[in-house]
């Protein structure tokens, strides 16, 4: 792959690239696309941005952010979808837009399911999930999420100050025996254990399907146990004031309680993944 360019959009035909990109991405008919190039117009009239990452002269990522509410110097971020190897470069423009705009914090929502999005946002990134969200756009019928409900997870991302910890490689503090010892609290569909939780209440790790999206086309019934199996165990965590702060590489969350995930904060992590996309309902 050439080097990837980076650049904001404005004009009709570069919105109207992207509109068909994304329609691409989530398998929808151009005709009728996720995110309307009139639409994208508007926001970008309205002072948001539409980032594109060009691999030569093809477009290989895009992204939306607007900005949040007044006086919280927050960032909300639409939609992004890229090729594997540009997602971060995507990201980082974003943050740099934002930053240079007064922003300290960016937002977003994405699939919990989707572990390797999960990856991206928590260890690459270094992002913090915040908020479960149940069935948040209720039914969808693009080719990537229908038959399933939309559930979501909100991360928060810190541009100034990314988070930086000493994971191992299992995406938490302690060695992944940790985790392979503390006792399960919840079966998956698959009968194997889907949580466990440290006996000292200081995290709870939660597994996920290895590869929702295609699972969702040859079972959808089982996608669907398996996203209220999850559900269950996000809802009870979140209540009890944790937070989603990783994920391993063989698809389990790690959720930490604040005062804990702020003692973890020692040295930054290199993690290497095959980033998708970053955000919302982006195939895996």
């Amino acid at each position: 792959m050439t080097e990837v360019s980076i650049r904001t959009v404005h004009d009709v035909t570069g919105l109207a690239a992207v509109t068909d990109f994304f329609s691409d991405v989530w398998q929808t008919p151009r005709s009728t696309p996720p995110y309307p190039a009139e639409v994208l117009h508007s926001l970008v009239h309205a002072g948001g941005a539409v980032h594109a990452a060009y691999d030569g002269s093809r477009l290989a990522g895009a992204s939306v952010a607007v900005f949040g509410p007044p006086g919280q110097r927050d960032t909300y971020s639409l939609v992004a979808a890229a090729d594997p190897g540009t997602g971060h470069a995507v990201k980082q423009a974003q943050r740099a837009w934002a930053l240079e705009r007064g922003a300290r914090t960016m937002r977003w929502t994405f699939d919990p399911l989707v572990g390797r999005n999960a990856r991206f946002n928590l260890v690459k990134l270094g992002a913090v999930g915040t908020e479960y969200l149940v069935d948040f756009y209720g039914p969808m019928a693009d080719g990537v999420n229908d038959g399933d409900e939309s559930d979501r997870l909100t991360v928060t991302w810190d541009l100034a100050e990314p988070r930086r910890t000493a994971r191992e490689e299992d995406g938490s503090v302690r060695p992944e025996e940790d985790r392979a010892t503390a006792p399960a609290t919840r079966r998956a569909p698959d009968g194997d254990p889907l949580a466990r939780r440290d006996p000292a209440g200081r995290r709870v790790w939660c597994r996920v399907p290895e590869d929702v999206v295609k699972l969702r086309a040859a079972d959808p019934v089982l996608a669907l146990r398996w996203r209220h199996a999850v559900r269950e165990v996000f809802t009870e965590a979140f209540a009890e004031g944790y937070t989603a702060t990783a994920m391993s590489r063989d698809g389990w969350y790690t959720l930490t309680r604040a005062s804990e995930e702020a003692a973890e904060e020692l040295a930054p992590e290199e993690a290497v993944v095959e980033e998708v996309a970053a955000e919302e309902g982006t195939p895996a």
